[in-house]
This record gives structure tokens, sequence and C-alpha cells, in this order.
């Protein structure tokens, strides 16, 4: 066959049936009867490709803007001591204001929460009830103070555009839970896009089928180009002529063009747009919670509602077999402030933020707890770095990369502990720096993948998530 011209991708083509091939190879892909499938026994492995795993699906929820450790999570009563002080920790402190201000503490009290006695600030008091749950990283470090490359970093493991997300990664090495729905989904804030936009959900080298699917459960249309016009009409038969046609065209441009993965996407975005038609709106329809959940997310009080919505959707996700949802609280930088980005006025734009992120965000640590889904669903809560311990301008402060808190919870994560810290001004590092890097390894670990050996060839590079770095964070594991 192949010295009369037919390659081996168009004989499948011809012989497989075009999309129904595609279909047939997703399937035995996914049922592990490929001849490329990573391991031969993923039932014994619970999913995971190199080792057991001990969670099948994650949430991101990303504060773009860079919430305040120091007003959060990470308590310094030295701030509270040296209150209005000059702040000289010594040597630079690179600001984008000139100075630094005086030292400021947090206007908010911190006190002991929970079973662990985490002292936690009152901005927070929904999730303040779940620290028992929650695994606190106190050494978080960014490779840069702004934010786009910083985001870009949490994002995707690296500070320039091109590279694939986490959650991209995770879809390549992982795949579907269900068919019907993707396996990768992205909840932006409904006033707008985080900097860099897309890019921080997409597939870079990746294949393009493996980038997010942005869902706006506020929006009138929360899928862009999902369905037909309202008011128009389309007859079903032409429709399907049309399908057909559509088909035909893509499989002869796929033989002309092997090794494209941009129509392989295409084609597999039109498939499961014609399943979404079907499953997206029973989803996205709430109608059949109850009042307590929708209350429980604060779905009844308009500060907390979006993101609320967003958090539902997301445990909504999550039982029907979505991978990877990442949420988004903040949007761009436009004013009043939108995003946590408090330059001017900490305590205003932070209260306003928390408000609305708190109770929903605690509220899916609940629900999904008492659904028995948090057993294997990783909760990751990420900023791209922290805010200065001195003022900026007298209420606002400043971009702080070398000492940020993130936390996880859920997923083979032990509950109720702390891991590294920052000096005593809430500034550097002072033990157990921790990178992206060595949070992205601890979540695909938990998954049941070697971040080592989860690789991609791009431009003669085998490529990965962490880079040539990361460390699995022993310490946090159940």
């Amino acid at each position: 066959m192949f010295a009369t011209g037919l390659d081996r991708r168009s004989f499948l083509w011809r012989s497989g049936g075009g999309l129904g091939g595609i279909a047939l190879a997703h399937l035995l892909g996914a049922d592990g009867s490929l001849a490329d499938t990573r391991t031969a026994d993923r039932s014994s492995l619970n999913g995971g490709i190199h080792h057991r795993a001990k969670a099948q699906r994650v949430v991101q929820l990303f504060m773009s803007g860079a919430a305040s450790q120091c007003d959060t999570f990470d308590y310094k009563p030295m701030l509270i001591k040296r209150n209005g002080e000059p702040f000289d920790p010594g040597g630079k402190v690179e600001l984008f204001q000139s100075a630094p201000g005086a030292v400021m503490k947090s206007p908010w009290r911190f006190s002991p929460r929970g079973s662990c006695g985490k002292y936690i600030s009152d901005l927070v008091p929904h999730l303040a009830e779940r620290v028992d749950d929650i695994a606190f990283i106190h050494s978080m470090v960014s490779k840069s103070n702004v934010h786009g490359p910083a985001t870009f970093m949490q994002a995707t493991g690296f500070v320039s555009p091109g590279f694939p997300s986490m959650g991209a990664w995770v879809a390549y090495g992982l795949g579907s839970e269900n068919d019907d729905l993707p396996t990768f989904v992205v909840l932006p804030d409904s006033r707008g896009f985080a900097p860099n936009g897309p890019a921080n959900w997409g597939a870079g080298f990746l294949p393009a089928t493996y980038q997010g699917t942005m869902v706006r459960p506020s929006a009138k249309t929360p899928i862009r180009d999902l369905s037909p016009p309202a008011g128009s009409y389309v007859d079903r038969s032409a429709d399907r002529d049309g399908r057909e046609l559509l088909g035909r065209l893509n499989r002869e441009h796929l033989n002309e063009h092997p090794g494209d993965s941009r129509l392989d996407a295409r084609i597999a975005s039109y498939e499961l747009a014609a399943r979404l038609q079907l499953s997206a709106p029973e989803v996205l329809d709430l109608t059949g919670e109850s009042a307590a959940t929708k209350a429980l997310y604060g779905l009844d009080d308009p500060v907390t509602e979006d993101f609320g919505r967003n958090c539902l959707i997301t445990r909504r996700l999550l039982e029907r077999g979505v991978r990877f949802v990442q949420v988004w609280s903040g949007a761009d930088n436009g004013f009043p402030r939108r995003n946590w980005d408090s330059h001017e006025d900490i305590e205003r734009d932070h209260r306003m933020m928390a408000r609305s992120m708190d109770k929903p965000a605690a509220a899916l640590l609940v629900d999904l707890k008492s659904r028995g889904l948090l057993d294997d669903t990783i909760v990751l809560w990420t900023t791209e770095f922290g805010r200065m311990p001195c003022g900026q301008g007298g209420k606002g402060r400043d971009h702080n990369p070398s000492a940020f808190t993130s936390w996880l919870a859920g997923g083979g994560i032990k509950g109720g502990i702390s891991y590294g810290s920052s000096d005593p001004w809430s500034f550097r590092v002072a033990e157990n720096p921790v990178y992206c890097y060595d949070q992205h390894a601890t979540i695909l670990h938990l998954l049941g993948v070697d971040h080592e050996r989860l690789t991609f060839r791009h431009n003669g590079i085998d490529r990965r998530l962490t880079d040539v770095h990361g460390k699995v964070v022993a310490e946090l594991l159940s």
C-alpha cells in the first residue's frame, strides 16, 4: 500500500471512516487499548499513569492581581509591633514606588482557628472555618514582580508566553472521564480577563485539543458559538448534509497536512460541540440545586453571586467527570479595582475582593467534602505573587514576589498544617522556598504522574510542565 503512495495516515483515514476513526481511536485510548498506552494496567494505578493516584481531578482558584499574604493567612506580630516605623529589612527593596513606606499592620485581626489553631485573618472568616482541611504554603516565591509574567509562571510554569498551562498538561497526561464534556474547563471572572487572557489556559505546543474550554455561566451565551443564533432556523437535513461536507473537506485537508494538530483539534471541538449542545445546558442549569446549597455558595448575595455561581458550577463539572477546572477571581486593572492589585487602598479593595471570594471558596470545600469528592479532588488556591509589608501611598501595598502564600486541600493533602515560612516581616522566605515547579510536581504526583516523565517533544527538546526543576513536597502529603 505504502509503495503506491497511500501513506499510513491516509490508509487509516480511509479504512477507519474519518470522524468515526477519530472517535474509535479516542475510545481505545481512554480504555487503555492503544499500542502506545503508557502502562499495561491502568486500573491498578487508580487512574495514574506512573504510580497509584490519590486524586482524580483538580480545581485551581486563581486570585488575579496578587492577594496579600500578610492580610489573609500569614500572621506576623512584627507588623503590629512596628506599625508606622520605617521599613528597613536590610538590602535593596525592589518596588514600583520610589522608596519603601512605613511598616503597615493588617487592618484585620488575626485569631487562632480550627483544631490546628492556625492564625487566620478576619478578612476570610469562612475559609478560616476550613483550616483543618487546608495545607498552607507560606514560602512561595516568584521569578517576576510583573503581573503578566508572574501569572504565566503560576499557570504554565514559565514566565514567557507559548507554554502549555497546567490544565492542558493534566488533560494531555490523563485524558477525559466524560466524553460529553471538556477535559479542562475555565471559568473567568465575569468582569473580564486577567493579564495574558486566554493564553493562561492555552495548550502551547501541545496538540490544540488540550487547551481549556472557556465557560461564562453568568453570560447570556455561556459557551460561545455552541448553538445557532437566537431566532434562526436550521433545517436538520441541511445541517446534516453540511456536517458531512465539512467532514469530507476536513479529511482531505488533514491528509494533505499530516502532523498539523490544529485540524485534529478543530474536528474534535466540532464533535464535542455537538455533544455539548445536550450536556452543557444540564450542567449549567442550577434549578435542581436546593435553596440551602445556593445560599451556601452565596447566590443570594450580589457580592458573592458571581464567584459563587462559578464555584457551584465547578462542583457540578467535577462530579460529571471534568478533570481540571480553573476559576478566576479578578479581572484587568480597571478602576475602581476589579482585582487583588491593591496599590491604593488595601482595606477598601481587598475587603471587596475577599468578600466576593471567601464564602464561595469555603462552600466549595464544604460541598465537595459532604459529597465524598474532596477525598480525590485537589483544590489549589493561588495568586501570582504577594504584597509588601510596608505601605504604598499610605494605604496600599506594592508587589512582593519574594514571599507569598498558596494553599491546597483534598486529594491526598494533609490538612491543618503549614509548610515553609516567611521572615518576621512577611517580606522574604525564611525557610523551605517553594516555586510553582514544586507545587506543580506535587499536584502531578497526587494524580499518579511523575512530573519528570510527563514530557512532549518540541523543537528537539523534551518539554515538561516543571521545565528542569521541581520536587514533590512530601510534607504536604497525607
